[in-house]
């Protein structure tokens, strides 16, 4: 009787209707984007590539039905490939993804979408002019418990949202190549734009260079948007706690959402204030305290929540969450924070699509 292979196997369970994807960048992130991508339904693993043999050496016998190159041009050649994820480092975001999406692919960059609000507006405009999907990897919008956190905002549970701040922290990881802010507060931006459900009115930012001459280990950000609301950001891998934690102040009620907790990702409080007036004592704040909800978190994992995402926008061509769009805002308001950083705190008003100039 003839043995059937296991990448004989993978081949007959692939379907002509399949979305047929690559991966570019197999260091750090792209192997576990590799991995989920395998495992989603209708979506085949066709392309890995990397610069480094040892890399493709490395994850090729957990893909056998992939192919494995160094050339970007064996993707962007093949006729069939249907989209392009890339893992690589953020520098290189615009220079690949521009040859992307000139061929036509469909696109998904790991966070941030670009270094530039130039160079992240092009993409979005490229991505336009092609008729083909851009999606930007904040992986936290994915998470069931923002998705949660997101429900309730919505809902009107917390009522309208007053302010909002996170904590992103750690001991390490340093980047030689990017500061605290460009490589941990995408994320926190990605999350607060969606919550505040309003653009970016002005910003500022304070940070030090203790570890590394000129790249901050350390950054507080401040954010306001159009409606009012605020943020306040501090990320840091200079840090005695491991925290990854964003909490969210409304006028009906407050919430917390920890990702380090293994069963309390999404905490309620029915805490408000409102004014009251009394003849005898004159007018004063008015605080309750009500009862603490923990609701059910799906333990699904957010990448592979992700990466059916993003095949299905390609599937279906509707836009998905983390879209271009909403990695440019996240792009403007990371450049707007710099030009602060770099000014010494300066309050920095975002205009429209970009910063404001500062002199000096």
């Amino acid at each position: 009787m003839r043995r059937v292979t296991g990448e004989a196997l993978q081949r007959m369970s692939t379907s002509s209707d399949d979305i047929r994807v690559g991966v570019v960048g197999l260091g750090y992130w792209g192997p576990n984007l590799a991995r989920n991508l395998h495992r989603v339904p209708g979506c085949e693993l066709a392309w890995c590539c990397d610069l480094d043999e040892r890399n493709r050496a490395r994850f090729a016998p957990q893909f056998p039905a992939t192919r494995f190159t160094d050339r970007l041009d064996d993707l962007l050649e093949d006729p069939s490939l249907d989209a392009v994820v890339i893992a690589t480092d953020a520098p290189t975001h615009h220079r690949i993804g521009t040859r992307v999406l000139d061929a036509r692919k469909h696109l998904f960059v790991e966070k941030p979408l670009a270094l530039t609000v130039a160079d992240a507006t092009d993409l979005v405009a490229r991505a336009e002019r092609q008729s083909v999907q851009l999606m930007v990897g904040h992986l936290l919008r994915f998470h069931p418990a923002f998705v949660k956190l997101t429900e309730l905002v919505e809902a009107g549970d917390l009522g309208r949202v007053l302010y909002l701040y996170t904590n992103r922290q750690n001991f390490g990881k340093v980047r030689p190549d990017e500061n605290a802010l460009w490589s941990l507060a995408p994320h926190d931006l990605s999350l607060a734009l969606a919550l505040a459900g309003s653009p970016v009115s002005e910003v500022s930012a304070r940070g030090e260079c203790y570890l590394q001459p000129g790249i901050e280990d350390v950054v507080f950000g401040y954010v306001r948007f159009a409606s009012g609301a605020m943020a306040h950001l501090h990320v840091s891998w200079l840090d005695p706690h491991k925290r990854r934690m964003l909490t969210v102040v409304g006028t009906e009620a407050m919430a917390v959402f920890d990702d380090t907790e293994s069963d309390r990702k999404v905490t309620v409080y029915e805490k408000r204030s409102w004014p009251a007036r009394f003849e005898t004592w004159g007018e004063f704040q008015a605080l309750q305290s009500g009862d603490i909800h923990i609701p059910r978190i799906s333990p699904e994992e957010p990448l592979q929540i992700e990466m059916r995402a993003f095949v299905d926008a390609v599937r279906s061509g509707t836009t998905p969450v983390a879209s271009g769009a909403e990695g440019l805002a996240v792009v403007q308001a990371l450049a707007a924070l710099q030009a602060s950083l770099d000014v010494g705190g300066t309050p920095i008003p975002v205009d429209g699509a970009r910063p404001v100039a500062v002199d000096g």
